[in-house]
């Protein structure tokens, strides 16, 4: 019942927030479902078409399974938060905040970890793009695993730049209030 609660608050945006702002908000949600998707698989030993070696470098299975399957719910998790600055509990604390809970939510707590965020995640997207055009890791899957990959990965490089439009729209929204 909660968790339905949840998801349906998760779609109710703010009546001040601009179609492009919710959609781009939604959209940068979505962006690293692609490269988590692909990157599961490889903390049960599907590489993924990586190489034996890759294997063992990861220690997938084992202790290097906690760190695709960590990497994988933190990044879904930050993707998550961009939906706090177009809906209401990105302006006041939720109620399963405790000490919080009904307070407004300063403009800057919100605005910096979302501009450090898209700022790390651009400079990540500079890399990547790097490494799937420039300079590919000869190690990397060859064919049409190279392809998945890539296609899977793709979809990141729009998450700074999403990120960060929709963190000035609620700079501004939020500065005018």
């Amino acid at each position: 019942m909660i968790v339905a609660m949840l998801m349906f608050s998760a779609l109710q945006t703010l009546p001040d927030v601009p179609r492009w702002a919710r959609n781009a908000a939604r959209l940068a949600v979505l962006t690293p479902l692609p490269s988590s998707l692909w990157r599961l698989p490889m903390a049960w030993g599907w590489m993924m078409g990586f190489g034996p070696e890759a294997k063992r470098t990861l220690h997938v299975p084992g202790w290097g399974s906690l760190y695709i399957v960590g990497l994988t719910v933190f990044s879904e998790v930050f993707a998550f938060l961009t939906l706090g600055l177009v809906q209401s509990w990105g302006e006041v604390w939720p109620r399963w905040v405790p000490g919080l809970r009904g307070r407004p939510v300063p403009v800057p707590a919100a605005v910096i970890p979302a501009l450090v965020g898209a700022g790390l995640v651009m400079v990540y997207s500079v890399g990547l793009i790097h490494n799937m055009f420039v300079n590919p890791d000869p190690d990397a899957p060859h064919g049409i695993s190279v392809v998945v990959l890539n296609l899977c990965y793709a979809p990141i490089i729009l998450w700074g730049p999403l990120l960060l439009a929709v963190t000035v729209h609620y700079w501004r929204r939020r500065r005018r209030t």
